[in-house]
């Protein structure tokens, strides 16, 4: 697969302005399933849960030379975590919600509506970077194994966020073992160029740790910033990344953070949005692309 190479400068906001904020006030909803789940093919065919989500044209006959926010709708299991959750977490509001910010905080052009894949989707290798969410249920169909692989051998990358505690760790680790038996993950220290791409986040890693909205709220007094998982305080922020034979990243997992919510949840809650959104979950986010697409 081609890897889709992204020629463009970073145009920041002016120094110190930071996110633009689209704060509306305490309104957000539920994240019930609802059936649109089941067949959708982009993020904008599902209502949204949170605040509005924004939308933006780009230019006639260009449509398609954009970066696409591309998640993965999979089968789980939840014996071994019953804490962990589903593929359609945050969904479909951090998707647009991140989209919206990448093509705000750089030259870079994204898609508007998102895209849904599964892993035997032939669309698949037409999009270069992939997500997943709450990755402590994943369980990959015998089917998949070999096409992830191929996937990710031939340039394409796998991002998966929003998962806590030892016990999910295993369950990732343990699919992804299916996937590259012969390889395995690294902790990224600081130092490394990802976390100061776009933005310089100069650590340490819990620092840019993100926790659900309800309990970023609450840290405003408790100081506390880590969920309490299958009996373990999460505390510890992990980015851990597993490469090929030329050094490049093939899969990033963002453990004992919820990135998701800081996009999903941005509008809601001013204190969070500050704090976290603002802060934390769209500055990694942001470089985490920008780096995978430009190297």
């Amino acid at each position: 697969m081609k890897r889709l190479r992204l020629l463009f400068a970073v145009f920041l906001l002016a120094a110190g302005a930071g996110l633009a904020q689209r704060f509306r006030g305490r309104f957000g909803g539920g994240e019930g399933w609802t059936p649109q789940f089941e067949t959708c093919r982009t993020a904008r065919e599902v209502p949204t849960h949170s605040t509005d989500t924004p939308n933006w044209t780009n230019e006639v006959g260009f449509e398609s030379d954009v970066f696409s926010f591309a998640r993965i709708r999979r089968d789980e299991e939840h014996y071994s975590s019953q804490r962990a959750g589903t593929w359609w977490t945050d969904f479909p509001d951090s998707d647009l919600n991140l989209s919206f910010r990448l093509q705000q905080m750089t030259s870079l052009k994204v898609d508007p509506n998102g895209r849904v894949l599964e892993l035997t989707d032939p669309d698949l290798f037409n999009y270069p970077w992939i997500y997943m969410v709450e990755p402590g249920s994943l369980l990959l169909r015998d089917e998949e194994v070999p096409i992830l692989r191929k996937y990710l051998l031939n340039g394409g990358v796998l991002m998966a966020d929003d998962f806590w505690g030892e016990r999910q760790w295993e369950v990732f680790h343990r699919q992804i073992k299916r996937v590259l038996p012969d390889r395995d993950f690294l902790e990224l220290p600081i130092e490394h160029a990802i976390f100061h791409s776009v933005f310089d986040l100069k650590g340490p890693k819990n620092s840019l740790q993100t926790p659900n909205y309800w309990l970023g709220e609450q840290s405003k007094n408790t100081q506390v910033t880590w969920e309490y998982h299958d009996g373990e305080q999460c505390t510890e922020v992990h980015v851990r990344a597993i490469f090929d034979d030329k050094n490049r990243i093939m899969v990033i997992a963002t453990h004992n953070t919820d990135n998701g919510d800081g996009w999903e949840r941005e509008g809601e809650y001013e204190y969070f949005f500050r704090e976290f959104s603002e802060k934390r979950a769209y500055p990694l986010g942001i470089n985490i692309i920008f780096y995978l697409m430009t190297h």
